[in-house]
């Protein structure tokens, strides 16, 4: 079995055509031998930066031995099973035990155009070592590091118009010198090639990657735009380039400003950051959690050895504190929403599809979702979601629980900080375009009262700001119980605070007021976060029952807004997650029972008390104010959350025989403020109304809240 990729020539047209549609659909490029699927790309040097998805026709055998070489490895393994990538061998019906050592092959044809083109691999994502081989030698390795983006060169040992074979040798045994370090984590450990791969086939001089900073001027509003492109020469010759940019708003051909030519005298074989800007956008559209645009800058690199072009998507918007409050575009906001975890579909794991992240994000829609944050950093296909439909982000290097920095020697200490280092880079490098992430956390739950804790957090938090000082920046924690100002939490942005008083700690509603209240007097200046909070069926003193979990969603909730310094509060957690410490289930199904939804997204009571808290609406009554006729009367919040409601709409829909919708209408509202109060009227001809249900509508389309009318009883 092997992938065949063929090129041919189009005009240039019909190549964008393509790369679009390849984008959007995901179009599989490798099929079985002798029904290959062939796509067309040009054979001339006008090249764009598209990756050719490889998905089918991998093979997969699991290797007890461990070898560390394919030569060894294919004697010893077993027979080879297909598979599609992303895939993990730790899900139901397969080996969800196995820890350990396994191989992936790619037979694949590389066709002859090439030969002038410089090809790289791109994986999104390995868990967590990877060695790759190409046609029996080693092309390069990514170490201890599960979830970020790497890519390897392939060109030297391409064999052009030839059957190539790629090996990847995958391991997912704990490590002490990476991050999550040894078992000091809670979620699935899945091993494989969890994310999508793709062929980077671009002329020898192109565009790595680019850097886009947008600082929007909210006096007038206009935005300074600034882009940093890190451009790479491949060949052994000397090469003169010159760069220009286009920006334009998402999904328009009309073009905004263009930025440039500007000329780069580039090294053999080197690398030069070459900075287009600053450039002043006129009329710029900001992006907002609830009104998400989007612009593209559309690079093109021209030099002797051809075109690239780089096609990169950004937002405009400023995300600030001040003093104990968050600013979005210059708008108080208080924030609430859910942490969803990863890789707990018994049947994907961590090899996830697009399909199932975009359901389960919607569904954090549904929750009135604004606001999450993520314990590792997260597949680029979460971010595009949260980009294109408005959630802020928090992204996380993988350093959780306090046995991390627990009595480390120098020389784990140092290892541990060089992976976390590394992890952070590759982060930032990959995600800092994307206008919903908005902080960095540095560490979770690792004891912020620790030397050691310290010196990693403050190491890693000077490099983020050094790479992207636009950022904030916090660690989520456990230890603020007693003296909260010792802990180094107010050395950055915000307070993160995970708090469990009823669940994993004993007490109750003023055991939370006693904690935020100590919290906001150590760090008077600071905006806090709850960045945890919920209720987990996790210890055997734990008695079960999602009744449990909707009294700490009501109760816990409304305490935080007791304190307008408290302006985050993130459930945890949207989904119950496979993870490897799980105290329920067995094999791909062992869980910790946690969230508002099971493993397979079945939504539990819980799932619509924390839509409610998390609305921006108060209270909202429906009535029969005559016949036919219905008013509906709003209240928005105060705080927690609480921000201007700009672009909403109400939905009204009257259904009558057998329960179907007769009739509706629909209210387009003014501008609302936190803590004001509306009322709004719609009137039905249609006869045998049995119920009126009315949605208030959020500009991206997402309910913010239902309300029902039950014509027959006469009651809400």
């Amino acid at each position: 079995m092997y992938a065949r990729i063929k090129l041919c020539e189009v005009n240039v047209e019909t190549r964008r055509r393509f790369i679009q549609a390849l984008s959007v659909s995901g179009l599989v490029l490798a099929g079985a031998e002798g029904d290959a699927t062939e796509a067309f790309a040009p054979a001339d040097d006008r090249r764009a930066s598209h990756g050719v998805p490889l998905r089918d026709g991998w093979e997969f055998r699991p290797d007890p031995s461990g070898a560390a070489q394919p030569s060894v490895a294919l004697d010893r393994a077993p027979v080879w099973s297909p598979v599609q990538v992303p895939h993990t061998w730790q899900t139901l019906g397969r080996s969800p035990e196995y820890v350990g050592v396994g191989w992936y092959r790619l037979r694949f044809e590389a066709p002859a155009s090439w030969a002038s083109c410089h090809v790289r691999i791109e994986f999104e994502a390995v868990n967590h070592t990877a060695h790759v081989f190409l046609n029996g030698t080693a092309v390069g390795e990514h170490v201890g590091k599960g979830y970020t983006a790497f890519t390897l060169d392939l060109s030297a040992g391409l064999k052009f118009g030839l059957e190539n074979t790629l090996l990847v040798r995958v391991e997912n045994r704990p490590g002490d010198r990476m991050l999550p370090r040894h078992k000091s984590y809670d979620w699935t450990d899945d091993g494989g090639i969890i994310r999508p791969v793709s062929l980077l086939v671009t002329a020898r001089t192109y565009i790595e990657r680019v850097e886009i900073d947008a600082e929007p001027d909210l006096a007038n509003g206009s935005a300074e735009i600034r882009i940093r492109a890190i451009v790479r020469n491949a060949a052994p010759q000397a090469q003169k380039a010159s760069i220009q940019a286009m920006i334009r708003r998402y999904g328009s051909a009309e073009e905004a400003m263009r930025i440039g030519p500007v000329g780069a005298a580039l090294e053999p074989n080197g690398s030069q950051v070459v900075i287009l800007g600053p450039a002043t956008l006129r009329n710029a559209a900001l992006w907002h959690f609830d009104a998400p645009h989007l612009y593209e800058a559309s690079l093109e690199l021209n030099s002797s050895s051809g075109l690239h072009e780089l096609i990169e998507s950004f937002g405009i918007r400023k995300f600030e504190t001040r003093g104990a409050a968050f600013y979005l575009n210059g708008e108080k906001v208080s924030l609430m929403g859910v942490e969803r975890m990863a890789g707990s579909h018994p049947e994907l794991g961590f090899a996830e599809t697009a399909e199932w992240i975009d359901s389960n994000h919607r569904d954090m829609k549904e929750l009135n979702c604004v606001f999450t944050r993520v314990h590792w950093p997260q597949d680029k296909r979460v971010l595009d979601f949260c980009d294109r439909h408005g959630i802020l982000v928090q992204e996380e290097v993988p350093a959780w629980g306090p046995d991390t920095f627990w009595q480390t020697p120098d020389e784990i200490q140092h290892a541990i900080e060089q992976n976390g280092l590394e992890q952070l880079r590759e982060m930032v490098h990959r995600d800092r375009n994307h206008p919903c992430s908005v902080a960095w956390g540095l560490c979770n739950e690792v004891d912020g009262k620790n030397p050691r804790t310290r010196q990693f957090a403050r190491a890693v938090g000077a490099e983020a700001r050094r790479l992207d000082p636009s950022r904030l920046q916090t660690y989520a924690l456990n230890t603020l119980g007693t003296d909260p100002g010792a802990d180094m939490a107010g050395e950055f942005d915000f307070i993160s605070a995970n708090e469990y008083y009823g669940s994993w700690a004993p007490g109750g509603p003023s055991d939370v007021e006693g904690y935020l209240d100590r919290i906001r007097k150590a760090f008077p200046d600071k905006p806090i976060v709850v960045s945890e909070y919920g209720w987990c069926e996790c210890q055997p003193t734990i008695m079960p029952g999602d009744e449990n979990r909707v009294e700490i969603v009501n109760s816990h909730t409304e305490v935080f807004r007791k304190f307008p310094e408290v302006a985050g509060a993130i459930y945890f957690d949207y989904n119950d997650y496979r993870t490897l410490v799980g105290d329920k289930g067995a094999g791909a199904l062992r869980q910790r029972v946690h969230g508002v939804v099971d493993l397979y997204a079945a939504r539990k009571p819980s799932f619509e008390a924390l839509r409610l808290q998390a609305s921006p609406i108060n209270s909202a009554v429906l009535l029969k104010s005559g016949e036919g006729r219905y008013e509906f009367r709003i209240r928005t919040r105060e705080q927690l959350p609480g921000y201007v409601l700009r672009g909403y709409s109400l939905r009204w829909l009257a259904y009558g025989y057998d329960d179907l919708p007769m009739e509706g209408a629909k209210t387009e509202l003014p501008e609302l403020h936190s803590g004001s109060s509306q009322g709004y009227e719609a009137s039905f001809s249609a006869s045998g109304i049995r119920r009126v249900v009315v949605d208030l509508m959020r500009p991206t389309r997402f309910s913010a809240i239902t309300v029902q009318y039950l014509d027959e009883a006469g009651q809400k």
